[in-house]
């Protein structure tokens, strides 16, 4: 958990220097929930995220060097740069999605996957409350 708030920090600090384009949606306060979910899933789950995605994508590729790439636009970022704030993805790790409640059929969707490779995985799907208002 506090790896993930440095590295939050570090994410704002950029932002306020103007280094991260675009937007940056933070997961500070939110550690606790992706730590613990992810202490539960095994190598062959996946998660798909929303749009505030940097902590799991820590998470899922013990990697900080490439998300504050990826935030920064550079080639060795998740996304090749070209995803910024929202839109990171690694193994297992289906992004964040910048379109508000898009994550449920996507994860339904993997979920399909796990089943029909009979990978034994699990889809995990997170969004906050605003998705679920919708």
């Amino acid at each position: 958990m506090t790896i993930i708030r440095k590295l939050e920090m570090k994410a704002q600090a950029l932002y306020r220097k103007q280094l991260v384009r675009g937007f940056c949606h933070l997961y500070i306060g939110q550690e606790a929930c992706a730590v613990g979910v992810h202490a539960a899933m095994r190598p062959q789950d996946s998660i798909v995220g929303n749009y505030r995605i940097h902590g799991w994508a820590y998470l899922m590729t013990k990697d900080i060097s490439c998300v504050l790439g990826e935030l920064t636009g550079r080639k060795f970022g998740l996304s090749k740069g070209k995803g910024g704030s929202m839109h990171m993805y690694g193994d297992n790790l289906y992004g964040g999605q910048a379109i508000v409640g898009a994550q449920g059929p996507l994860g339904a969707g993997v979920a399909l996957a796990h089943q029909y490779t009979k990978s034994g995985g699990v889809s995990i799907t997170i969004y906050g409350d605003g998705a679920a208002n919708q």
